[in-house]
């Protein structure tokens, strides 16, 4: 059984992982092990954990990993969402589509550590809740509001896909989202949702996101 440590941003994305992805890849042999980021220790022990703050603290845990990982993979599942700026790449993005500019970004992160061949940086695009928009209608349901579902369905129909729908403060997919449903918690209302599409429907509608499961594939595989 091959493993990879997989560094969440958040709550939510270590139970998407637990929840959705982890079965998927069990069966291929590999296991998935979400890891929270650390955004700040005090002596007493404790942490708070969930959230990226600065490049340096994304730093510290991630050479911690890579340091620990023996011949696991060692990747991450970050919103490009509010990332700071501080980050490999954010300041040297080439205009044009988001997948582009993201692809930039995990690039130039790579390249940081030293390109190491068990170092797969993935960044959200262009963050968790876009992969909710795949499925208008799950997503109204899984807020208990099927009434709220036309109304999802035309933020989607206006992007190409679900990962397009954009990082401005008060458009990003998120952001949508609270604003249809004030209820929505993310870390509850998040990956039940997504476990509702499914996995397959997910990758069909977002291709930075399949493209992740796919390079994960490989090395479960390879």
């Amino acid at each position: 059984m091959k493993r990879a440590l997989v560094l969440v941003e958040g709550l939510t994305e270590e139970r998407f992982v637990k929840d959705l992805l982890r079965e998927h890849f069990w069966h291929l042999q590999l296991d998935l092990a979400p890891t929270l980021l650390t955004t700040k220790r005090v002596k007493s022990g404790g942490s708070f954990r969930g959230g990226v703050t600065s490049f340096a603290r994304f730093e510290n845990d991630a050479r911690r990993l890579l340091g620990t990982a023996g011949t696991a993979l060692v990747t991450t599942m970050i919103d490009y969402y509010g990332l700071p700026e501080d980050f490999p790449g954010m300041g040297s993005r080439p205009p044009g589509q988001p997948l582009l500019r993201v692809a930039h970004v995990e690039t130039a992160l790579k390249a940081h550590f030293g390109s190491p061949l068990n170092f797969l940086p993935c960044l959200s695009l262009h963050e968790f809740e876009a992969l909710l928009f795949t499925s208008p209608d799950e997503l109204a349901r899984a807020l208990t509001q099927p009434l709220q579902a036309p109304s999802c369905a035309e933020i989607r129909a206006q992007f190409p896909t679900p990962e397009d729908i954009n990082e401005r403060p008060n458009q990003a997919p998120s952001k949508r989202i609270a604003a249809l449903f004030p209820a929505y918690r993310k870390a509850l209302h998040g990956p039940t949702t997504a476990r509702r599409i499914g996995l397959d429907k997910l990758r069909s509608k977002c291709p930075h996101f399949n493209r992740w499961i796919e390079q994960l594939e490989a090395f479960a595989e390879g």
